[in-house]
């Protein structure tokens, strides 16, 4: 799921959602509940998966947050009503036995109440190829498969995607000229940020240039798992 194409369920009136969601039609257990799977806006990483009932479900509609049914606890909780984790529901869709939900959302911190941002973060099975892919194995996950990989999906999206507005797609169009000369600028404000003692700016500079080199990867159709296999690589052959 990308970022176009979604809706803000605010944008709705209660006698609009109320009545695509008896148009729905929702078939629920038979204990009265659905499963919601939450995804990340932008990204579409898979966040959690829990309950809705009729009740939980109409209380996110009016909200624009999320609400789900506890089984254990047999009463509606409010996601991050304690933790400060909230989820800002964009986009809800049905599946097509309408006995699923599917859930786009802005997550506030983690999703997973272990510190994790996804719940999803074991592996039960994963092909040969894929441990190169995902850099688990060799680099911290936090590069392979969480920030990095977000502004990577996000790039690619406004390619794929364009959004008026969107400095990635002034980027683009400007052309790989552009491109450049900002990943040069970029790289000359690192080197001046080094010279002076605030770690802050120097932190911001690299930030700014790490997203620019993201930008000029997508233009030459380098992926970020080139990058990891060259340096996997590099590692397997001699100790730093």
């Amino acid at each position: 799921m990308t970022e176009q194409g979604t809706k803000n369920v605010k944008n709705e009136t209660t006698a609009d959602w109320k009545k695509k969601l008896q148009e729905a039609d929702l078939t629920y257990d038979e204990k009265g509940l659905i499963p919601a799977i939450v995804q990340e806006k932008g990204t579409g990483q898979v966040l959690m998966m829990a309950y809705m009932n009729r009740e939980s479900l109409e209380k996110t509609l009016e909200t624009s947050q999320t609400w789900f049914y506890s089984r254990s606890r047999q009463e509606l909780w409010n996601k991050g009503a304690t933790s400060g984790h909230v989820q800002q529901v964009h986009h809800i869709q049905v599946d097509c036995d309408a006995d699923t939900l599917l859930v786009t959302v802005t997550q506030t911190g983690v999703a997973c109440h272990t510190g994790e941002k996804s719940c999803f973060f074991k592996d039960l099975y994963r092909d040969a190829t894929d441990e190169i892919q995902s850099g688990k194995d060799d680099f911290p996950g936090e590069i392979s498969g969480g920030i990095i990989q977000r502004i990577v999906d996000v790039v690619e999206d406004r390619r794929e995607n364009p959004q008026q507005g969107s400095y990635t797609n002034y980027l683009f169009d400007s052309g790989i000229d552009k491109i450049l000369k900002k990943v040069g600028e970029e790289s000359a404000e690192v080197i001046i940020a080094s010279k002076n003692p605030n770690k802050e700016e120097l932190v911001c500079e690299i930030s700014d240039l790490v997203y620019h080199m993201l930008v000029l990867m997508n233009q030459r159709k380098v992926s970020l798992e080139d990058i990891l296999t060259e340096l996997t690589q590099r590692h397997g052959k001699r100790k730093e």
